[in-house]
């Protein structure tokens, strides 16, 4: 039996004659943070919502812990346990930290009709999950919107964890972040990976993917230009196999040029 949670074998999707994906394969194994690189365009969005059900492929299989698996909704990919943390994260700014937390799953108490929201035991849990991220929540009912922006990815992140994920797909955690708030929000999620959760780390930013990742996915015009474990790859080669890295060199050898012609 495969040691994978979850197996993407060359998967394809297409829009009309437009070709999304083409052939993409990747296998997340427990523990493992495997960061998915591409620039604008390169597929990441279309692969994301198929993985996690709002797309069905065209081509290729999802295989989840040794089973073949067809997903008709988001809700089937998350009863299988793969969460989605998209960049909106699907927090209420004005909802407090408990209620954003729970979000329609709320603890209850009493029995049958008589059932009502059991706000301490919301409270205290919301409280202790924040706390054991190292995010000390003052007062659980305060409102999410004051938090940092580093806190809400957190917030998102661990509600997933919480409610039984076992595949993590991030979508661009750390795009809008500062630089601490940037590595809070990575510390966290080695932490969870360690904890025996699958992770899929999508990504523009090699500078953050490349401390945290095991393995690295890059695509290019949707396509697979392969899967590289980190010890068979530096920080600079993952940069260069980047879609407009050739770009960049040669606006590097344009601008030696100018500055050549204008000192001369």
């Amino acid at each position: 039996m495969s040691d994978n949670l979850i197996e993407f074998n060359n998967i394809s999707k297409f829009f009309g004659s437009v070709i999304a994906l083409k052939d993409v394969t990747m296998h997340i194994k427990k523990g493992q943070i495997m960061c998915l690189l591409g620039d604008n365009g390169a597929g990441k969005s279309t692969l994301i919502k198929t993985l996690s059900g709002v797309h069905k492929p065209d081509e290729g299989e999802i295989v989840v812990e040794g089973k073949k698996t067809i997903f008709d909704s988001p809700r089937d990919a998350l009863d299988m346990g793969i969460a989605t943390v998209y960049q909106d994260l699907a927090l209420v700014s004005l909802m407090s930290v408990t209620r954003n937390f729970f979000m329609g799953r709320e603890p209850t108490k009493g029995f049958g009709p008589f059932k009502t929201f059991d706000i301490n035991k919301a409270n205290a849990i919301a409280s202790k999950r924040m706390g054991q991220i190292g995010i000390d929540v003052r007062d659980p009912s305060q409102a999410v919107g004051t938090m940092s922006g580093g806190e809400r990815q957190c917030l998102a992140i661990s509600r997933a964890i919480y409610f039984g994920a076992k595949v993590l797909i991030l979508d661009e955690p750390t795009s809008a972040l500062g630089v601490h708030q940037a590595s809070v929000v990575l510390k966290y999620i080695v932490k969870a990976a360690a904890s025996g959760l699958g992770v899929i780390l999508i990504t523009h930013n090699v500078h953050h993917a490349y401390p945290v990742g095991n393995s690295f996915t890059i695509l290019n015009r949707g396509k697979s230009m392969g899967t590289f474990e980190k010890k068979n790859l530096s920080r600079e080669k993952l940069l260069g196999m980047m879609a407009g890295g050739e770009e960049l060199d040669k606006l590097e050898v344009e601008l030696k040029e100018i500055d050549r012609i204008a000192k001369n």
